[in-house]
């Protein structure tokens, strides 16, 4: 039986339209997948910026005298580390310690955090963040805020340009758009509201994400389009953002991270304190017992040709015997070669092994490598 709910649209749903958008269904929204070509968008986004629309994002304010204790209970961080102004990836973790979603935690102002969480899970991060706040004095607010992402080498200079996007003192947390430092967050002003601009994104390279109130977007979506005009931005669909952040090594949930997935297997083992963070954590106590040794764990394969993998393509061993599985595929815009994520048996997964990839019945040599595929030079 087919799902009866239609798929959400963000504001900009109108702007998209005009701008000559096709659309898909993602994660229950129904999002601009392209407005002219997939590769026209990805070299866009690495050689100027591109302009995304992200609004379809969950977002979540956590605030209450026990905010902290609440989230390094709920999460797999240490909140009390996270200095006001910064940002922080992280995951919320299930007692399994299977992956219910990877997060950005941004400490937004001295008594407040916001949460970004995935747009297919957000059902799922709000039913566990509001199970895990039971007992504790704070307060869980899920947020209708729009945001969007400007992300390429050219992504400040643009911002800077912006008119009516202008610097607060009071809003800034000591910053400024030339100087806001990586995973850092800051205010701005914008229509005479404030707007959350935090140096995060998703492609690999520079950029900024917006988070600002829904009436406001379609205004600020124009100035940003306007303003970087002289700059060779482009609006950017979800295509190309896909061949972005593979290129980057980034997971997707759904295809790298799952709820049979534990960090450890995604190469995210890092992104859980289990030696320095004292709190006990849902999914700590999984994630402390023993991991079974034949686990699959996530390796980078890149090929010759132009033929590559897809999710659900079998890798497979010099004896043709299956080790893994793709979980994302394409052929890199920017590298010109195949590069594919793989769940292997952790046997093959040294990077310099050489395996294949079953094409539609077709071999196709593989090496795996160290991730990520791409990455920038500034």
């Amino acid at each position: 039986m087919s799902d009866p709910t239609p798929p959400r649209e963000t504001p900009l749903r109108a702007r998209h339209e005009a701008l000559g958008a096709s659309f898909t269904d993602f994660g229950g929204w129904m999002m601009p997948v392209r407005y002219t070509s997939d590769l026209a968008e990805h070299h866009a986004v690495r050689t100027s910026a591109g302009l995304f629309d992200i609004s379809h994002m969950a977002q979540f304010g956590v605030a209450g005298p026990d905010r902290e204790a609440f989230l390094a209970y709920a999460l797999a961080f240490d909140p009390s580390k996270l200095a006001l102004s910064k940002a922080k990836y992280t995951m919320i973790l299930a007692p399994s310690g299977g992956i219910i979603d990877d997060l950005i935690v941004t400490r937004n102002a001295e008594d407040q955090f916001l949460i970004v969480a995935n747009a297919g899970n957000r059902d799922a991060v709000r039913e566990a963040l509001t199970e895990r706040i039971d007992g504790f004095d704070a307060v869980l607010v899920e947020l209708d805020d729009a945001l969007i992402a400007v992300q390429g080498p050219r992504a400040r200079e643009i911002l800077e340009a912006v008119e009516g996007l202008d610097h607060d003192d009071d809003l800034a947390m000591g910053h400024t758009l030339e100087s806001l430092p990586y995973y850092t967050a800051m205010g701005m002003r914008f229509g005479g509201g404030a707007v959350l601009v935090s140096r995060t994104g998703y492609t690999g390279e520079d950029g900024f994400e917006i988070s600002v109130d829904a009436a406001d977007v379609g205004t600020l979506w124009d100035a940003v389009l306007a303003a970087g005009e002289p700059f060779g931005l482009t609006p950017a669909g979800l295509a190309s953002r896909d061949t972005l952040r593979l290129e980057a090594g980034m997971p997707l949930y759904g295809h790298e991270l799952s709820l049979d997935v534990i960090p450890a297997q995604a190469g995210l083992g890092r992104v859980v304190p289990l030696r320095t963070k004292e709190a006990d954590f849902v999914g700590r106590a999984a994630l402390e017992s023993v991991i079974a040794a034949d686990a699959p764990v996530l390796v980078g394969l890149v090929s010759a040709g132009k033929r590559a993998g897809r999710a659900g393509y079998a890798v497979l061993d010099a004896d043709g015997t299956a080790v893994g599985e793709i979980t994302s595929g394409a052929l890199s815009p920017t590298l010109q070669h195949p590069i594919a994520m793989a769940f292997v048996s952790p046997a093959v997964s040294t990077p310099g092994t050489e395996l294949a990839i079953d094409v539609r019945g077709t071999r196709i040599p593989a090496t795996v490598t160290a991730l990520p595929f791409y990455r920038r030079t500034t």
